[in-house]
């Protein structure tokens, strides 16, 4: 499995032809105590870059953005009734959705963990 992260703090792992999109650690940390989550549809197809989700917490909502293009398959249900989850694991058990890649050459959009992190030293 391969994991990138965008400019806009989400994560996504690639397994396949199937990629796993949530908030970084960094981005949680950021926005305080999660208390909802909006996910997509499944079914829904996300151009890179669309409007994928929302997330709001105490301090302020935010939107979580398409990393990649493709149809949403899978997603995380147990946000609905545990948004918090997003705190206490914002890079395993907190993940938002799931999508069908449309386009792999959109990864090398994205950065690798090691330019992530240079990228978050700068902030």
């Amino acid at each position: 499995m391969s994991r990138y992260f965008t400019d806009e703090h989400e994560w996504v792992d690639v397994e396949g032809d199937t990629a796993t999109v949530g908030i970084t650690d960094y981005a949680q940390e950021q926005l305080g105590d999660i208390v909802f989550v909006e996910v997509p549809e499944v079914g829904s197809e996300l151009a890179q870059g669309d409007d994928a989700a929302v997330v709001e917490s105490v301090k302020a909502a935010s939107d979580v953005y398409a990393a990649v293009s493709g149809e949403v398959v899978e997603v995380n249900e147990a946000l609905e009734d545990e948004p918090g989850l997003v705190n206490s694991s914002a890079e395993e058990d907190g993940w938002f959705f799931r999508l069908t890649l449309s386009d792999k050459d959109e990864l090398s959009d994205l950065m690798d963990e090691k330019a992530y992190k240079a990228f978050v030293d700068n902030l």
